[in-house]
């Protein structure tokens, strides 16, 4: 079956690779139609993925169609169109016990840890399928990102008119961004990209924006009537961004990193102590977290026309990934249609 593999890092290659198996007893088989790329692939592209190993086929967006279902698999069937929960977790440990999946200490997450959905057709477990018999192959492709957002705005528990500073507006951001406003909070954006304020101005009325070159924290002053917001959220995945949101974050507020580095992140500890923050680190999302997506979606409340700019078939992808990590390029979220 047709495959896409990486390599090396910046070297994808298009293989002919054995099919699976017929599905196990709790096992589905599907063909893989749409593959979000995630900011985790252009890193693993770049070669600066953390917890990552080569040669890996890459995707964890996934709009599958099912092929076969397991004799124990009754919730789905041959036909159907389902988003996939693309973290596996071993149900047993301490925080699979506490209901924390996301954070499995075991965790394989697929195109991350074990090999993903590049590919025709794959086996996966019958309760990681998410069925709709509403959205589009497209939309079940951006329910995992979106997930991540509804994890993050859920963990730092936004309030209703709640002041919130989002840093970075790549597909990350735009997830928390969504969630934030669907909780119902005041959102103010700090990015350097004026393609992606644009976008947000456009597609999300929002006003408040700081530029990334700009005295972030006098900018806050003047918005906010010489406060700080209450909760930040930093989906940048950049060290010097992560620990330079500290100092926006008001007494008694929350800093959240939605994004990952594989840098050391360092504060000023007596400074964290005396404003009482709460530092939270959000990974991944729940089960419940992606149905939330999908009944926000299928309920109207979270339009996902703005979100694909770019497509491309399995040969043209191997072409046209290298400009995607451009942000001049005005991606905002690629996807790789396989079939």
């Amino acid at each position: 079956m047709p495959t896409i593999v990486l390599e090396e890092p910046g070297r994808f290659v298009l293989e002919d690779t054995p099919e699976p198996t017929p599905p196990g007893p709790g096992e589905v088989l599907v063909r893989i139609r749409r593959v979000g790329i995630c900011g985790t692939d252009l890193h693993a592209f770049e070669g600066t993925q953390p917890f990552f190993d080569y040669p890996r086929i890459l995707g964890h967006e996934l709009g599958v169609e099912v092929i076969a279902a397991g004799r124990d698999v009754t919730h789905i069937h041959p036909g159907d169109l389902c988003a996939v929960v693309p973290y596996m977790d071993c149900g047993d440990c301490v925080p699979c016990r506490m209901g924390k999946t996301n954070c499995c200490s075991n965790l394989d997450v697929l195109g991350v840890h074990v090999d993903g959905g590049m590919r025709d057709v794959l086996t996966l477990p019958g309760e990681k399928l998410l069925r709709s018999d509403v959205l589009s192959l497209e939309q079940l492709a951006l329910v995992e990102t979106l997930g991540i957002g509804a994890h993050a705005v859920d963990r730092a528990a936004v309030e209703p008119g709640e002041t919130v500073l989002l840093i970075g507006a790549g597909p990350i951001g735009l997830s928390v961004l969504t969630f934030a406003l669907l909780a119902g909070a005041r959102v103010i954006l700090l990015e350097i990209s004026e393609r992606r304020i644009d976008f947000c101005r456009r597609r999300y009325d929002l006003r408040e924006v700081i530029p990334g070159n700009a005295d972030v924290k006098s900018n806050l002053h003047n918005i906010l009537g010489g406060e700080l917001p209450t909760a930040v959220f930093d989906a940048t995945g950049h060290a010097g961004s992560m620990m330079r949101a500290h100092d926006y974050v008001s007494n008694g507020g929350r800093l959240v990193y939605v994004g990952i580095t594989g840098s050391q992140i360092t504060f000023d500890g007596p400074d964290f102590h005396r404003r009482e923050m709460t530092l939270l680190s959000s990974r991944n999302a729940r089960t419940v977290d992606l149905q939330r997506v999908i009944g926000h979606i299928e309920a109207g409340r979270i339009d996902t026309s703005p979100w694909i700019s770019h497509t491309a078939g399995p040969e043209q992808m191997l072409v046209d990934f290298p400009t995607w990590l451009d942000p001049e390029n005005g991606v905002v979220k690629a996807v790789l249609e396989m079939a």
